[in-house]
């Protein structure tokens, strides 16, 4: 029995077991290539987040939990698991949905966006309004590494970091073109850094040195800083994020379901901007997307066993 049919809304997906989970993964991304194989459209963005889309639905609680895609590429899943998987088939058509995030189509898509670079801007926005509402729901902006790099991402980085409010911003490096390295000592040092027992004991040594000598600003602070800062800096490849003012956590491997489900649940109990790097590979599962990840960006009606274009009638 396919699982989809029994997904209408993200709460649906949260019900399910882990097992459950990478059957729903493999099943969404079949239901991607099947449609976008018959109606062309954008096709290896969204492969390459089917474990991050079915991990952010399960981790956190949208609609109450903003997600806030950054560009409708990467967002096809996402329509799949929020009521929209039988409409699908009407992407890019008259009257049918939109390519893009559109926030008249659905309750799930907080901000409508139709290129790059907007979400964090719109996810920090979020979290301004939150705060001054009183409210506590989790903001977090999903950004491809292709946007990161313009100006109107890293002016919003700058100024999210040193709000301090709480906002995740998970970077969807698809292109290896930040941090290729995701490895067994990159895996551990996550796990460990985004513990609760780990954070609980950053924070009390945190407050038990800022009744040190000179206070929070004190020589014995800034030298346990400055430690942390160092070994940070061997290990790991977001100082730049650091610098910013987020807690960096990765690179995390994007095709890792179980790992991504743990530490998304971990993240989701720091407190302050974090940014999460997640390693992925664009037009996973479709083997020719793999090959050729700039070709299968996007697709005319193919083939799904050969790949060729199908001919006009």
């Amino acid at each position: 029995v396919a699982l989809l049919d029994r997904i209408q809304e993200p709460e649906d997906v949260r019900c399910l077991s882990r097992e459950e989970l990478h059957q729903l993964v493999r099943e969404v991304r079949a239901r991607h290539v099947d449609v976008i194989s018959k109606i062309g459209g954008h096709f290896g963005g969204s492969l390459g987040v089917a474990e991050l889309t079915v991990a952010l639905h399960y981790a956190f609680d949208p609609p109450r939990d903003k997600l806030v895609w950054d560009t409708g590429h990467q967002g096809y899943i996402h329509k799949i698991l929020t009521g929209r998987n039988h409409r699908l088939p009407t992407i890019r058509q008259k009257s049918g949905l939109a390519p893009f995030l559109r926030r008249e189509e659905s309750e799930y898509d907080h901000f409508g966006a139709g290129h790059a670079a907007t979400s964090i801007s719109a996810a920090l926005g979020t979290a301004i309004a939150r705060d001054m509402n009183g409210d506590d729901f989790k903001v977090i902006a999903i950004i491809g590494d292709g946007a990161m790099g313009s100006g109107l991402a890293f002016e919003a980085l700058n100024n999210a970091g040193h709000t301090d409010r709480d906002l995740i911003v998970v970077l969807n490096d698809n292109d290896h073109s930040i941090a290729p390295n995701v490895g067994a000592l990159n895996k551990y040092l996550t796990g460990v850094i985004t513990h609760p027992v780990y954070n609980r004991i950053r924070e009390e040594v945190k407050e038990l040195l800022s009744k040190g000598p000179g206070g929070p600003d004190g020589i014995v602070r800034r030298a346990a800083s400055r430690t942390e800062e160092s070994v940070k800096g061997l290990f790991v490849p977001g100082m730049l994020f650091e610098e910013l003012g987020f807690r960096y956590i990765g690179p995390v491997d994007g095709h890792d379901l179980d790992s991504l489900v743990d530490t998304l649940r971990n993240v989701r109990g720091l407190d302050g901007p974090v940014l999460l790097h997640v390693v992925t590979q664009k037009g996973k599962g479709f083997p020719l997307a793999e090959e050729n990840a700039y070709k299968w960006h996007a697709a005319s009606p193919f083939d799904k066993i050969s790949g060729e274009a199908k001919k006009k009638s």
